[in-house]
């Protein structure tokens, strides 16, 4: 490959966390469709299996795996099955994430733990194990999906907004021990999307102001395709009128 020139997808080994639904089922298809073989893992295996099912019908390649993203042992046996069908690895989309919308004082510490355990543990767990891999193979990338949410603040999201700023710092982080060793990490600072995820919480939001979550899929797409040479690591995607951002 000539210095400077677009990387192709294809036949790419792509793992896209919370890949059953929203922005996950969005890029799992668009990364497909742009030659990548894609493992569609998602806690609900049917959601999983759905877009998997999907990507193959219509000629892209791709596998369902049901994931617990936070357990350790699901997580090794995941990216065993991963490795044993495909043989390697060559990128990590963390987009798994959770919330609770309540005031402080009514979010529990279970609570907390859950979203923490989703939204930043499950990243470093999933990291972690796929470093050492993308490091004997000269290299890869980790996507880490961000939010607007590790960028300001709003009331009623105080567990989100620690895992979403402390993910944003550990991609950072992340992509100064990955660069000696090529390996690329970016984080995806998405603004809202029309997706489950804000659209079944709040029914009251005008979707006009939101934005398809594949605008963001193709972000991802791009950042993927940079030459070896290059890396983003930091992208911030809105809605023009949205209001997450200033």
């Amino acid at each position: 490959m000539a210095a400077g020139e677009a990387r192709t997808l294809r036949n790419r080994v792509v793992l896209v966390t919370g890949g059953g639904q929203g922005l996950g089922e969005a890029t799992s298809r668009t990364l497909a469709e742009a030659g990548a073989i894609v493992v569609v893992a998602d806690i609900r295996a049917e959601g999983a299996e759905q877009v998997a099912h999907s990507i193959v019908e219509t000629g892209g390649q791709a596998l369902a795996l049901p994931l617990d993203v936070g357990d350790e042992q699901q997580v090794e046996a995941g990216l065993r099955r991963a490795l044993d069908a495909y043989g390697r690895l060559d990128v990590l989309v963390n987009n798994a994430g959770i919330d609770r919308t309540v005031p402080v004082e009514e979010l529990s510490i279970a609570d907390w733990d859950c979203i923490l355990r989703v939204n930043l543990r499950a990243p470093f767990v999933l990291s972690r194990a796929v470093f050492p891999l993308l490091r004997r193979q000269g290299g890869g990338h980790i996507v880490n999906i961000i939010s607007t949410a590790g960028k300001r603040a709003w009331a009623n999201a105080s567990a989100y907004h620690a895992s979403k700023w402390g993910l944003l710092g550990l991609s950072h982080a992340l992509h100064v021990e990955g660069r000696p060793f090529g390996i690329k990490v970016t984080a995806v600072v998405s603004g809202g999307m029309r997706t489950p995820f804000i659209l079944e919480r709040f029914p009251d939001t005008d979707p006009g102001v939101l934005q398809d979550p594949r605008t963001v899929a193709e972000t991802i797409r791009f950042v993927l395709s940079l030459p070896a040479e290059s890396v983003i690591p930091e992208v911030l995607v809105l809605p023009m009128r949205e209001t997450s951002w200033p």
